[in-house]
């Protein structure tokens, strides 16, 4: 499953988010993982997240797969935009 979203943050990814979206993605069974320009990092991890550099207003897509992907999903969203 994976859905793309618009990184509203004024800041982009930074540090503070990326570690918010890690702890919400620890909290899952399944795989989660976010593409931005070509990379797929792995979403429980805050340094790859960070590597990333993505700016604001920016698409990214989360990808997850497990038995609770769908609310994986939709718990990231919740942070992102």
């Amino acid at each position: 499953m994976k859905k793309e979203i618009v990184i509203q943050n004024t800041a982009g990814l930074h540090a503070a988010l990326a570690a918010k979206l890690v702890q919400v993605a620890n909290e899952f069974q399944s795989d989660v993982r976010l593409e931005y320009a070509d990379k797929v990092v792995d979403a429980k991890s805050v340094l790859s997240l960070i590597s990333l550099a993505v700016p604001s207003g920016e698409n990214v897509v989360v990808k997850a797969e497990g038995d609770d992907a769908e609310e994986a999903i939709q718990e990231i969203e919740k942070i992102l935009e």
